[in-house]
């Protein structure tokens, strides 16, 4: 499992150091894609096996399910750590995401999180994200 929250900068060949905390989870080789919020998702292969698998059964015939897939898996980039412990981020992620420098990497459960950090300052100081409310939400899911 993923958790926790870890500053570190893009060097000049577009790489960051991933935190030794998920370097064992992740694996050596690992997916990295387009993320929501404007950042990227990172899935070790296992986890990337099981949710290509749940995004196959979407039905093709819906519109919205076909741009999500699309999305998805047009951002997709295989990926592998260097003896450093480092990722090169493509450029149509890192354009993706608006990372330059300072970058933000999140443990999120099953997946790691790439963010700009101001990118996460930004989301984290949105006022509309209010989490007491998304508490609210999550208990009427049964959470």
């Amino acid at each position: 499992m993923f958790i926790g929250e870890y500053q570190h900068t893009l060097d000049s060949k577009g790489r960051i150091i991933i935190p030794s905390k998920f370097r064992s989870e992740l694996g050596e080789e690992f997916v990295m894609t387009k993320g929501l919020d404007n950042c990227l998702f990172v899935y070790p292969k296992t986890e990337w096996s099981i949710l290509e698998e749940k995004l196959k059964t979407l039905p093709l015939t819906n519109r919205d399910a076909r741009a999500f897939v699309r999305f998805f898996f047009s951002g997709a980039s295989e990926c592998e750590l260097d003896k450093q412990g480092r990722v090169l981020i493509p450029p149509n992620l890192r354009d993706h995401s608006k990372v330059e420098k300072e970058v933000v990497i999140i443990g999120v459960s099953t997946r790691i999180e790439i963010w700009s950090k101001e990118e996460w300052d930004t989301y984290n100081n949105d006022d509309s994200l209010s989490y007491d409310s998304i508490a609210e939400k999550m208990a009427e899911l049964g959470i």
